[in-house]
């Protein structure tokens, strides 16, 4: 006898699916909120100590601004890759810096997560455990692997936002400076606003030891605001990129073949006394021979 679906059963499993797409949307415009030039403010400071050293001093607090310039390289229904690139200088003739890059994907399973020591531990996560999620991966200026974490975007009274707390390295302005602790443990909070977005971070300085449980030395605020301005004061970086797509397209190309090894991962800190991101930063390096070997001589 054939098997009847009740009407109900289906009308429900439309309206869930119908649902979830509308949320899926309501996801992706947030995430491409994201996009556009950008007046920031970097602000960053200790909040609360907690060393046992009787002589410890605080990172001072850090207030920074620039121009960014932030667009989508990939924009696919359950990926968006966006590069950020800073403006700084003259405004006649700025230097533009390639920053750091998030890629968002959506119900994302694979994860490298930081362990201290360039090391990034792989771990793959349940279906369940990612259901309706978005992961964010970030990337350090050279492309290489920097943290990553999931969450739900939630749209709820007029808000729209992402949190999620992970395992990281130090923070540039923190790793020539600061060897007392050699994690971040990062609270992140992406938050769309009526001018722009807000990422809003409270972190804990850890120090991670094997054997050992993990120590907090201290905790830090940060508060980063991206006030949209029109694209015609990010002309430069437009035009920069033009130039310069095609090689870090390369780069992304190669990286995406180390991470689908889908096994831990560990970088040097230098080759021949010299850090990845100033060989892969040098204008006369564009050839993909030449590019692959420079990013395979960092992986151990």
């Amino acid at each position: 006898m054939k098997k009847v679906i009740p009407v109900l059963a289906i009308v429900l499993a439309f309206t869930l699916s119908s649902n979830a797409q509308k949320k899926k949307t309501l996801d992706q415009e947030a995430i491409k909120d994201m996009c556009g030039c950008f007046e920031v403010t970097f602000n960053f400071t200790e909040t609360f100590n907690y060393s046992n050293d009787s002589i410890y001093r605080p990172s001072e607090t850090k207030v920074d601004k620039g121009l960014e310039y932030a667009f989508a390289i990939e924009d696919e229904d359950d990926k968006i890759s966006i590069q950020h690139l800073l403006q700084v200088g003259r405004t006649d003739s700025p230097h533009i810096v390639k920053h750091w890059r998030q890629d968002w994907l959506f119900q994302n399973q694979d994860f490298y997560m930081y362990n201290g020591d360039n090391n990034w531990t792989f771990e793959k996560k349940s279906k369940d455990a990612v259901k309706g999620q978005w992961t964010q991966k970030v990337f350090q200026v050279d492309d290489s692997p920097r943290y990553e974490g999931s969450g739900t975007w939630v749209h709820v009274d007029g808000k729209n936002y992402w949190e999620n707390t992970t395992t990281a390295p130090l923070p540039r302005r923190e790793y020539t400076k600061r060897s007392d602790y050699n994690i971040t443990f990062r609270g992140n909070r992406h938050e769309i606003t009526n001018y722009g977005w807000v990422h809003d971070q409270d972190n804990d300085k850890v120090l991670r030891e094997t054997g050992k449980e993990d120590v907090i030395i201290a905790k830090e605020k940060g508060f980063n605001t991206y006030k949209k301005v029109d694209d015609s004061r990010c002309q430069a970086s437009i035009d920069w990129w033009k130039a310069q797509q095609d090689k870090w397209a390369l780069v992304r190309t190669k990286w995406e073949a180390v991470y689908n090894r889908n096994k831990d991962l560990t970088l040097e800190e230098k080759v021949d006394n010299k850090v990845l991101f100033k060989y892969l930063l040098d204008d006369d390096i564009t050839a993909e021979k030449d590019i692959n070997s420079i990013i395979e001589s960092f992986v151990k």
